[in-house]
């Protein structure tokens, strides 16, 4: 017999959810509590679409290269769909410095180390108008889901038979995929229920803010020059990213405790000011060249959260599963949200091809999430700690860093930094683990290309000069300045604190 799957949301988790699905045969219901795009264009879903469980659905976006891997492998059509709606793919050549240009040899990886970029509505509408076309797919939107429906029997897992929509009715399935996102509360419902579901959180440190742009008609993007478009300056992270049909995102990332900056960004022309002062970022808001064509808007609220439905061997419950962001929470400045919710899709496709049985496959699931992501996710948290390090440092004149900082400071800025945007094979390496292709980390223990990173890190920087980007941007007392922003309320508020 066909097995039944409810997909609770029909968002980027759960369109993966179907993809991953569909053509197996089983036959798949989403549960989306939001209405369905407007019929019109691309442009038409980003000014009209009404997603209120998608609270980043206009913050900047881009697959990354295991994510349009997938796409390609698996659903052809669809990534043509995607590229005739307008999406860009970026190619690796495209990212390399002058520097790299003058010894770039194309390698065969280099088809797959390619970026899909463009508005979040675009992606979600071209992919959910392919999804409904598959076989086996229905749709249902505006159908909330309350609960889920759970069976109990002591001695053995809770058993998940399907869900309780707002309206009183029950739906049976034989497989509940919670796709819902950071709201939903499927996890704590199995919780409160007894069931033993590990949680680990904790905050990413910062808010993010973007505005949209367009590009004037006869116009085109900036040529990539020697000072980059994105950056980080410390105590603030900023990046340009290319969409579709002439549009393109900034980004900027505000550390939580720089709470008068928060207060200032959402303004459209001190947004647009604190663009002005990053030199890579002035051609591409020059007004002869592009317009405003959206508010600010901000994003909180933004932790890490690691869900395991499985402790000490045994399984919380069978015909669940949690993937993307009910899974597996992350900072979006490392754009893996997608990914993951890809990644964790297939291999639940993956998991009940392996075994019909319900606490087998909880088991097995749980286990490739954990080899194919947790890498990923753990190696962000290494990153969002060190950056809020930096942001609290930021505000702390007297701060000093130690001999320890100093050398590794020194080895990523003047070593690993340089190498990398010294060398193109180094970049290459660098981005397989970016992109998802490999373990974040695997390149730089590889003896070979560690040894590369020490000789430039040696050469020291008058040798390595030309590998140094341009100054990304002023000096914080400096920048807020220049946008009307008090630079000491925020070092007093602190030391206050301190006191």
């Amino acid at each position: 017999m066909t097995e039944q799957v409810l997909v609770i949301g029909a968002g980027m988790a759960g369109l993966c959810a179907a993809l991953a699905l569909a053509p197996t045969g089983r036959e798949i219901t989403l549960l989306e509590r939001d209405p369905p795009p407007p019929g019109g264009d691309a442009d038409q879903a980003f000014a009209d679409w009404t997603r209120r469980g998608v609270g980043h659905l206009r913050h900047s976006h881009a697959f990354l290269a295991r994510l349009r891997s997938v796409i390609r492998d698996e659903h052809r059509a669809l990534l043509d769909d995607l590229l005739a709606a307008g999406c860009r793919e970026i190619a690796f050549a495209e990212m390399l410095t002058d520097l790299h240009k003058t010894r770039y040899v194309a390698k065969p990886i280099d088809a797959e180390l390619v970026v899909l970029t463009s508005r979040r509505t675009t992606l979600e509408l071209i992919i959910r108008r392919y999804v409904e076309r598959l076989p086996h797919v229905t749709i249902r939107s505006e159908t909330f889901v309350k609960a889920l429906a759970v069976e109990t029997a002591p001695d053995r897992p809770l058993k998940v038979t399907g869900v309780v929509l707002e309206n009183g009715e029950t739906l049976s399935a034989d497989l509940v995929v919670d796709a819902a996102g950071r709201t939903s509360g499927a996890c704590e419902q199995l919780t409160e229920l007894g069931a033993a579901i590990g949680e680990v959180s904790e905050t990413a440190g910062i808010l993010y803010f973007t505005r949209h742009y367009r590009l004037r008609p006869g116009q085109s993007e900036p040529p990539r020059g020697k000072t980059p478009a994105s950056g980080d300056l410390g105590f603030l992270k900023f990046g340009v990213f290319p969409a579709d049909n002439s549009c393109f995102s900034i980004t900027i990332c505000v550390p939580e405790i720089e709470m008068e900056m928060r207060k200032a960004i959402v303004d459209r022309d001190t947004f647009d000011a604190l663009c002005r002062q990053m030199p890579g970022m002035v051609p591409w808001i020059e007004p002869e060249r592009t317009e405003g064509v959206s508010k600010v808007f901000g994003m909180g609220d933004l932790h890490s959260r690691w869900r395991d439905l499985v402790k000490d061997g045994r399984a919380a419950a069978t015909g669940f599963f949690a993937i993307g962001d009910s899974l597996v929470r992350t900072n979006p400045l490392y754009g893996r949200g997608c990914s993951f919710a890809a990644v964790s899709a297939y291999l639940l496709r993956d998991t009940l091809a392996e075994s019909p049985d319900p606490v087998a496959r909880a088991l097995i699931f749980h286990d490739k999430v954990a080899a194919e992501i947790r890498p990923y996710y753990d190696n962000m948290l290494e990153q969002d700690r060190a950056a809020i390090r930096r942001a609290r440092h930021a505000l702390t004149p007297s701060y000093r860093p130690g001999l320890r900082a100093r050398v590794l400071k020194s080895f990523l800025e003047d070593g690993v930094n340089i190498a990398v945007r010294s060398d193109p094979g180094l970049m290459r390496e660098a981005l397989r683990g970016f992109h998802m292709l490999e373990h974040p980390s695997a390149w730089l223990r590889r003896p070979r290309n560690l040894a590369k990173v020490m000789g430039y890190w040696a050469r020291g920087k008058a040798a390595n000069a030309a590998a140094y980007p341009p100054q990304l941007g002023p000096e914080r007392g400096e920048l807020y300045r220049a946008v009307g922003v008090s630079a000491s309320a925020d070092i007093e508020r602190l030391a206050a604190e301190r006191a």
